[in-house]
């Protein structure tokens, strides 16, 4: 059985620069298993701009941006397997795939980096009553069919939620041609970015419908017509407030979920506010020599943020590999009032070398507030920050003197800041 000193799962964002990470830092032997024809992921779809800010300082578009690291990975000498599915990994760090040419393979690693990506969800995760016509698709889906594929999926077009992939489908389906009728969200707020909502939505007069839904879906063999209704504080339909748009198609941008069911099989323990694996400081699992990054261990806004966390998780797997596990027993990272999660969930205190950064989410929208991190009464650090909202994700560095003498669980707290 082949063994490699570390092994990444996905050749998306998160996975190149993982394995490019590993390569510059001393592992040569490195493998990345994708299962796709092409490596890049998501990015290969995603034709417009916004993404390198943080990274390369420049504006460009997703498959300039996955192009930059392929470049890279081939200067390097990162050995990648292109039409691979892992099936299966194990505790000890044996990897099953299969591919068409070698068949079913059983291959072993000292370190696993888990870049597996997320996935949509869909009608059926919604449960929309109705007809079943065709013409319903996942925002991620028709930006495939249109970007790639060339394929246009509708001329009267509805999008039942504000996430990024659908705010940027709006402006994608105007540009081509169709008629966008309207953007439901269920929340009070938007899932998006605020640029996508002005760049996307505001400057092609887009309504955006808050606190409404898709209640019922009509069409025989396509998408005739839609009904959207809004709801109340419980999230139900409020009867006597339906509207009814006359479309040919109805995209979702309701959410993405962490792809983790090779994580979850070998029992590696999922954070549920994330619906990822609980990670350390150095993005490793509860499993030792097992590490998660990109999508696959949260939910990012900026593809940058999943290129950091990947670096960082493999430098991670490079200490692992050089040193071992932390012997330390952790603390974990509560998200309190007022904070939906935390990444890191847990750190070990007395072996941070430098610096940690916490990245956090809010739960609801806030012009501004302190955000407090606590250990028990201890106040470790306190700041204050405006214009919050849960789509955007925000970061706190500590160094690591700051969290020497660390005994207990630390808390992340946001309180608002209401002014007369």
């Amino acid at each position: 059985m082949r063994k490699y000193s570390a092994v990444v799962i996905g050749g998306g964002s998160a996975g190149l620069a993982a394995g490019i990470t590993l390569k510059e830092n001393g592992i040569d032997d490195v493998l990345v298993i994708e299962k796709d024809d092409m490596v890049g992921g998501i990015l290969n779809q995603c034709i417009h701009n916004g993404f390198g800010l943080h990274t390369f300082h420049e504006q460009m578009s997703g498959p300039a941006y996955a192009e930059r690291f392929m470049i890279r990975a081939e200067e390097v000498g990162l050995d990648i397997k292109l039409n691979s599915m892992v099936t299966h990994i194990h505790p000890d760090r044996t990897i099953e795939y299969v591919n068409r040419d070698e068949g079913y393979v059983t291959i072993q690693a000292d370190a696993v980096i888990l870049a597996v990506g997320c996935y949509e969800r869909n009608r059926g995760a919604l449960a929309i009553p109705g007809q079943r016509p065709a013409g319903v698709f996942t925002a991620g889906q028709a930006q495939r069919y249109l970007n790639i594929d060339g394929y246009m999926v509708g001329r009267k077009v509805f999008i039942l939620g504000s996430g990024d992939i659908g705010l940027i489908m709006a402006r994608r389906m105007m540009l081509e041609g169709a008629k966008v009728y309207g953007v439901a969200e269920i929340m009070p707020y938007s899932n998006g970015l605020p640029r996508n909502i002005k760049q996307c939505l505001e400057d092609f007069d887009i309504p955006l419908y808050l606190n409404h839904t898709v209640t019922n879906i009509y069409g025989k063999d396509r998408v005739e017509r839609i009904e959207v209704s809004k709801v109340d504080e419980k999230m139900q339909p409020i009867k006597g407030t339906e509207m009814y748009f006359d479309v040919d198609t109805l995209l979702l941008s309701v959410g993405l979920i962490p792809e983790n069911h090779l994580g979850d099989a070998a029992g590696i323990e999922m954070d549920p506010r994330i619906k990822g694996p609980s990670v350390d400081e150095n993005y490793m699992c509860s499993i030792d020599g097992f590490f998660a990054c990109g999508n696959g261990l949260h939910v990012h806004d900026l593809v940058d943020y999943v290129t950091l966390q990947a670096q960082r998780a493999a430098l991670g797997a490079v200490h692992y590999l050089k040193n071992g596990p932390a012997e330390e027993k952790a603390v974990k990272a509560v998200p309190g009032n007022g904070i939906l999660y935390t990444v890191p969930a847990r750190i070990h205190p007395h072996h941070i070398d430098k610096t940690v950064e916490f990245f956090y989410r809010i739960r609801k929208p806030m012009d501004e507030a302190v955000i407090t991190v606590k250990c028990g009464d201890r106040v470790l650090r306190r700041q204050t920050k405006k214009y919050l909202v849960p789509s955007v994700m925000e970061r706190m560095m500590f160094a690591g003197r700051q969290l020497e003498d660390v005994d207990g669980d630390i808390t992340f707290e946001a309180e608002e800041v209401i002014h007369d």
